[in-house]
């Protein structure tokens, strides 16, 4: 067949399928439909990160997060900046370069969005712990800031008493001589310590 008519019947499947692909960009219910609006409490129990650190000795973040409130939290999440800093540099592809290189997240805190991490719902009075195992690759002076969230979607506010925001700041040094290391030759794991 010759002309026109020969394009009829791929051009319904063509706009069959372009009418399937904008069906699926934004359709469908919010991210954020089943996350409940409102503001819950919290107390940040402990919080510990070396001040002093060296290069290429390992360290640990530890952020331990208690709801005070008397509802659960939806999800108890924290988000670290910091972790990278911007680079000044224009002949980088990427200016993001990494202060601390991180070893190991919080076990089963996996998140979509960058620099956070989520433990899952909280209970009233309930207490969770984040550890972050991290190695320092940047020689400097540092400030790393986190902070708490009730939810990973905005609708769930956490706050502490006093209605102020769960957030604080460590200001880290990296001293550019590296940390002492050596290899157990009976086990051959690396043994970090010492000046």
């Amino acid at each position: 067949m010759e002309g026109p008519r020969a394009l009829r019947p791929t051009a319904a499947p063509a706009a069959a399928l372009v009418v399937l692909g904008l069906a699926a960009c934004g359709g469908g219910t919010r991210q954020d439909a089943d996350e409940p609006t409102g503001t819950y409490r919290v107390a940040i129990v402990r919080s510990s990160f070396p001040p002093a650190q060296r290069l290429a000795a390992p360290a640990r973040l530890v952020i331990v997060v208690r709801n005070t409130g008397p509802r659960a939290m939806p999800e108890v999440a924290v988000t670290v900046d910091a972790f990278s800093s911007r680079s000044e540099r224009t002949d980088l592809a990427d200016a993001q370069r990494p202060v601390w290189i991180i070893d190991r997240a919080p076990a089963g805190s996996t998140t979509a969005y960058t620099n956070t991490w989520a433990l899952g719902p909280l209970a009233a009075g309930a207490t969770k712990r984040f550890v972050w195992r991290v190695t320092p690759v940047q020689p400097g002076t540092h400030r790393l800031r986190y902070r708490i969230a009730a939810g990973l979607n905005g609708r769930a506010k956490a706050v502490l008493a006093g209605d102020r925001l769960p957030e604080r700041e460590v200001t880290v040094r990296i001293s550019a001589r590296p940390g002492r290391a050596r290899v157990d030759p009976e086990t051959g794991v690396v043994v970090h310590g010492g000046g």
